[in-house]
């Protein structure tokens, strides 16, 4: 494989590679932004599994149109707008007919009409009650963990930064708190 070493791509190095036709830049390209763009697809549809296909949808339509990318913004700016557009498209879409009319009948494929399932949107206790216990069971967990672990199980599986910006806020949090501790002596 052709092009510069791996520590020496800079977004811009990476662009032209991609353009020239060398896709395989294109992971290496996106990769630093891939949790924002769950992050922020997820904000706008509060469902993970459409916010993951929103992404998905978002870097090829972001790959396919990467000759058009001209650098007046950063790339990160042009990446997420694409996300933020997709996002907002497929909840335009999926609000489009939200209901169904239950005078509308559904039929099989003989052309028989069926009665329409109507689900009971109750809340079932004992469910309730499971998630609950499930909550509190894995705040004592938290709780139980040292700060530097929790600090870690927090910004990875929850605000799921990757692994580099993970390290990074940690590195933060520890040097404000040394800095706190040296106020109070």
């Amino acid at each position: 494989m052709s092009g510069l070493p791996a520590e020496r791509n800079t977004e811009e190095d990476l662009i032209r590679q991609v353009c020239k036709g060398q896709t395989e830049f294109f992971y290496e390209l996106i990769q630093p932004y891939q949790g924002t763009a769950f992050a922020v697809a997820r904000s706008i549809l509060d469902n993970a599994a459409d916010a993951e296909e929103v992404v998905q949808e978002s870097f090829l339509k972001a790959l396919r149109g990467l000759g058009k990318f001209r650098g007046e913004a950063k790339f990160s700016t042009w990446l997420i707008q694409i996300v933020l557009n997709e996002a907002r498209a497929r909840l335009r879409r999926d609000r489009q007919h939200p209901h169904r009319s239950i005078d509308e009948l559904a039929e099989n494929e003989g052309g028989e009409s069926l009665p329409r399932d109507l689900a009971d949107w109750r809340e079932i206790p004992s469910e309730a009650l499971a998630r609950e216990e499930l909550r509190r069971t894995i705040e004592r967990a938290l709780r139980s963990l040292r700060p530097i672990y929790r600090e870690v199980l927090v910004l990875r599986d929850i605000q799921q930064l990757n692994t580099a910006q993970t390290a990074e806020m940690g590195v933060a949090f520890r040097m404000r708190n040394n800095l706190l501790q040296r106020k109070h002596w």
